[in-house]
């Protein structure tokens, strides 16, 4: 398992964050209850299987959504 950080764009609002948490828990290989978002730094914090999965995979869920993926960080 994999960890990671994104730093997204700035949020405009709380529904944004539903929406992004939502596309990220129904992708395959994210561990669901580590996809949390906060709405006050504009973060992404999750665990990911990298077999699954690839960060990159994750940046372009995101970006489909609308959002702008600024950088990101995996331990």
């Amino acid at each position: 398992m994999k960890s990671a950080t994104i730093q997204l764009e700035t949020l405009a609002c709380p529904s944004c964050l539903q929406k992004i948490e939502g596309a990220l828990k129904s992708l395959e290989g994210i561990e669901k209850d580590t996809a949390k978002v906060s709405f006050n730094t504009s973060k992404v914090k999750l665990n990911f299987d990298e077999e699954k999965l690839s960060i990159e995979d994750i940046e372009n869920a995101i970006s489909k959504l609308g959002y702008e993926v600024i950088k990101y960080k995996v331990k």
